[in-house]
């Protein structure tokens, strides 16, 4: 299995994850707010918005295309600091944060 392979199954995991987690159903973001310049699109989408519209959407096309992975990722870290304010259940905050260190570690080790 390759590590395009693997990263595709972490990322259905991610979805599966979000949609049992409650943080999957939205609506799409206005296009001006994938226009933001911060980190995570924090001032123009909540997490699970970027997460599903942005992390995931442009992860799939490196998948698709087996184009060569970003050089960094670490993504989890805020995953877990937002999900923490959030007051997210910590079986929801342990299972989302366990599948986004391993995309983390999927992207930067290759």
């Amino acid at each position: 299995m390759t590590v395009h392979d693997e990263l595709g199954d972490a990322l259905r995991e991610l979805e599966a994850t979000m949609k049992a987690a409650s943080l999957w159903r939205m609506e799409r973001p206005d296009a001006n707010a994938f226009e933001s310049v911060q980190p995570f699109c924090i001032d123009t989408m909540t997490l699970p918005q970027w997460l599903r519209f942005v992390f995931i959407a442009r992860l799939e096309v490196l998948v698709e295309t087996r184009s060569p992975m970003p050089a960094q990722c670490d993504v989890a870290p805020a995953v877990e600091a937002w999900l923490t304010q959030e007051g997210t259940r910590a079986s929801d905050r342990l299972l989302m944060c366990r599948v986004v260190e391993e995309i983390d570690r999927l992207v930067t080790e290759n």
